[in-house]
């Protein structure tokens, strides 16, 4: 069984089947890891969705773009300008689509490989064992009717900024979610700066990127969510894999054991990386 890692899809069917093409990727045996943001921006939201629920061993975390659109298909939110979501919206098997995406977790780990996946990364405040316990937290929150309705209610907004051990309710599940799927710049104190969305070397003053907090834990973090990075982060320990497409960039597959990668750009070239950091 071989395994991939694959970045924010936003949308786009076509470069995931030329990618997994690349890879002679066989969905009843091999496994494919996705870093959320499965939808928004791209054209094929509906049949991407769709794929996706028929691969055997998919491993799907949510991205901030995919709970937007729960949001916005419960009434909470309008969509924005930007939003391509109508294919779902108005699909006949919405129902069945959006149940699916609001079962998917924040974090996914393999212990054997020791190798965790969140969308946007794991703060320094956490260890990996935590990260999960409080993953399931808001997993447990997205899987009950009642606070599930909270829940979206109460997702949007910038505060809490840091993590507290005794924040509960919606600031508690709040600052869990924006740390797992928002999160870029993080302060010392584990604080999170949810405005800058631009490259590492450029951060706002008295922040930093999240990983380069971190201590090595023996751990690889897989995720996306940050455009602006191309998936340099220095350290073969924190794989981002959000390398541009949606934005005239790269989709990147990532093999989680041979740990080169394959990437596909709009005008469909198609290039392959040797391991190590890119460069």
């Amino acid at each position: 069984m071989a395994r991939y890692a694959v970045g924010d899809l936003q949308g786009h069917l076509q470069p995931l089947l030329k990618v997994l093409a690349e890879v002679d990727f066989k969905p009843d045996q091999d496994e494919l890891w996705l870093v959320g943001d499965l939808v928004n921006r791209g054209p094929e939201n509906l049949a991407l969705l769709r794929y996706l629920r028929t691969l055997p061993h998919l491993k799907a975390v949510l991205g901030n773009h995919d709970l937007h659109l729960l949001a916005v298909a419960r009434g909470v939110r309008p969509p924005r300008p930007k939003d391509t979501l109508a294919d779902v919206l108005e699909a006949e098997d919405r129902a069945e689509l959006l149940t699916w995406l609001q079962q998917r977790p924040l974090c996914i780990r393999d212990e054997q490989h020791r190798q965790i996946m969140t969308h946007a990364g794991i703060p320094a405040c956490w260890s990996c064992d935590e990260a999960v316990a409080r993953a399931a937290e808001v997993e447990a929150v997205l899987q009950n009717p009642e606070l599930a309705g909270q829940f979206f209610h109460h997702m949007y907004g910038n505060t809490p900024t840091g993590w507290d051990e005794t924040l509960t309710g919606t600031d508690r599940w709040r600052v869990i979610t924006n740390y797992f799927t928002r999160m870029r710049f993080v302060s010392e104190d584990h604080q999170l700066d949810l405005e800058h969305k631009d490259t590492p070397d450029n951060p706002p003053s008295g922040f930093r990127p999240w990983y380069e907090w971190r201590e090595p834990d023996n751990w690889q973090i897989i995720f996306g969510h940050w455009a602006a990075l191309t998936g340099r982060t220095g350290s073969e320990e924190y794989i981002g894999l959000d390398t541009g497409y949606g934005w005239g960039g790269w989709l990147t597959l990532y093999d989680l054991d041979q740990h080169t990668r394959v990437q596909v750009n709009p005008n469909g070239e198609v290039r392959r990386l040797v391991p190590g950091p890119i460069s």
